[in-house]
C-alpha cells in the first residue's frame, strides 16, 4: 500500500474534484463579498433575523476567526460566524450566515440527518486516526485481521460524509427560502447569495466522493491480497 501507484488511480478524481470545488467555493465567496445586499444587514444580524422568525431566541451567535470557519455547534447552540461574515453586509456573507442559520432551525426542529451526524462525531474522533493506524499496522505484520478492522473504522468516516450531504443541502435550501422571506434579501440578489452556497455544498461532495474513493481503495488492496 505504500506508494503504491494504483492508489493514484482511486484517488486522483476526488482530489482533483475536491481542489475545483475548494477554488469556485473561494473565487465566488469573493465574487459576491463586493456586493452588498440592500438590506444593509450583517451577516450576524441577517442570522438573527432568520432564528427569531422561526422562533428560535435560545441560540447565541458569536464571532470566530478565520475564513469561511462559520458553523453551529447544537452541543451549546452556539452559532458562530467568521470574521468576514459576521460584520459583513455583503451578499456572500448573508448566504453563509443563513445557512449556518438554517442548521439551527435543523437542530430547533429535530431535523434526523441532523442527529445522526451529531451523533457519529464522537465515533468518526475516535475511529478516523485509528483507522490509519490499523491499516499500516496490519500490512507491517502481514495481518489482514487489522487491516479489516482498519477498513471497517474507516467505513465510518464515509458514512459520516455521506449523511453530512442531506445535512447541507437542506441548510442552504432553507436559507435560501427564508432569507426571500424574512426580507434580508431580494429575490435577485438571493440568487448570488444561493451561488455561494452552492459552491460551498460542493466541497461536501467532493469530500465524500474522495472518502468513497479511499475505501474502494482499501477494500481493492485488502481483496487483491487475499486472492
Amino acid at each position: 500500500m505504500f506508494f503504491d501507484p494504483v492508489y493514484l488511480l482511486f484517488a486522483l478524481p476526488g482530489l482533483l474534484l475536491a481542489l475545483w470545488a475548494s477554488g469556485k467555493t473561494k473565487l465566488t465567496f469573493e465574487r459576491y463579498s463586493r456586493t452588498a445586499a440592500r438590506s444593509g444587514l450583517t451577516g450576524a444580524e441577517a442570522a438573527q433575523r432568520l432564528l427569531y422568525a422561526s422562533g428560535i431566541t435560545d441560540v447565541a451567535i458569536e464571532r470566530t476567526g478565520g475564513f469561511l470557519s462559520d458553523h453551529y455547534d447544537p452541543t451549546s447552540k452556539t452559532l458562530r460566524l467568521s470574521d468576514g461574515v459576521y460584520n459583513s453586509s455583503s451578499l456572500s456573507a448573508i448566504g453563509v450566515a443563513c445557512h449556518e442559520a438554517g442548521h439551527a432551525i435543523q437542530h430547533a426542529t429535530g431535523y434526523a440527518p441532523l442527529g445522526l451526524r451529531s451523533a457519529l462525531v464522537p465515533v468518526i474522533n475516535l475511529t478516523s486516526p485509528v483507522s490509519y493506524i490499523l491499516i499500516v499496522l496490519g500490512v507491517l505484520l502481514s495481518a489482514p485481521g487489522l487491516v479489516k478492522l482498519g477498513i471497517i473504522c474507516f467505513a465510518a468516516a464515509v458514512v459520516f460524509a455521506v449523511v453530512t450531504l442531506p445535512v447541507e443541502y437542506n441548510a442552504s435550501a432553507r436559507a435560501k427560502s427564508l432569507m426571500v422571506q424574512c426580507g434580508i434579501v431580494s429575490p435577485e440578489e438571493s440568487r448570488a447569495a444561493g451561488d455561494v452556497l452552492n459552491a460551498a455544498f460542493l466541497t461536501y461532495v467532493a469530500a465524500a466522493v474522495s472518502a468513497l474513493l479511499t475505501l474502494l481503495y482499501y477494500i481493492f488492496r485488502f481483496s487483491s491480497s487475499r486472492d
